[in-house]
């Protein structure tokens, strides 16, 4: 009874901080447009966001490592290890500025993805030639205008326990547009968000590591494979 009345506070007060954070969003996106087209200012109300979110819920240990890895006067290619929904949440613990590339189907749940067009991350639709093309080109924009863009590598959230293999875009943007590689491990999130429940019932520790930025210069175009296998390596080490 008592972790179903828990469960039932946990999802409602973290719809409702959601709901909150998209008219704040809103707000901030509309009063500030013209000072502010980057959305930045937007993005930063996901920090009060998730600190809320993951304080308000007890079955959540969180720990956050290696922000000193972090050169907020630098643009990364962050990549990182994907688990579960939650990494969406836990991801702004880094207090990066920063654009995600997610699946369209993202954008389409209910405030979730209406703060993430507010935010104006990026839509990667699945299959579609022109929609990947048309990803890295907006990724690469935003990396000259001085924006982050977090890629999960692997395609889809990885439900095994190793990390899976890499996909190379991220590489071959991060070479092509000389910005370092920003990888950051991500560990316990996998059932951090119950799966056929909505009850909470087991405490899970969940641990974001930001490890030392990958320089890219000294690569060629044709070296993504080996700097994907050197970034994949790293976080499996860790």
């Amino acid at each position: 009874m008592k972790q179903s009345v828990q469960s039932l506070v946990i999802w409602f007060v973290g719809i409702f901080l959601t709901v909150v954070l998209f008219f704040v969003m809103a707000f901030i996106s509309l009063i500030l447009h013209p000072f502010d087209r980057k959305r930045k200012l937007a993005h930063a109300q996901c920090f009060w966001w998730t600190d809320a979110v993951t304080a308000l819920n007890p079955y959540w240990d969180v720990k956050i490592e290696g922000l000193d890895n972090i050169d907020n006067t630098k643009t990364y290619v962050a990549v990182s290890n994907h688990q579960s929904l939650a990494d969406i949440v836990l991801m702004y613990k880094t207090k990066m500025q920063f654009k995600w590339v997610a699946k369209e189907s993202l954008f389409k749940i209910p405030v979730l993805g209406w703060n993430m067009q507010l935010a104006k991350h990026i839509m990667l639709k699945r299959g579609e030639f022109s929609s990947i093309k048309r990803v890295y080109q907006e990724a690469a924009d935003w990396l000259r205008n001085g924006v982050s863009v977090v890629f999960f590598p692997e395609g889809t959230r990885n439900d095994n326990s190793g990390i899976g293999e890499f996909q190379n875009g991220a590489f071959k943007l991060a070479i092509r547009e000389k910005v370092s590689i920003l990888p950051i491990l991500i560990q316990g999130t996998r059932d951090a968000i119950p799966k056929g429940s909505w009850r909470f019932t087991t405490k899970v520790s969940c641990l974001i590591k930001v490890l030392p930025a990958v320089d890219t210069s000294t690569y060629l175009a044709s070296d993504f494979n080996v700097l994907r296998d050197f970034v994949r390596e790293e976080l499996c080490k860790n």
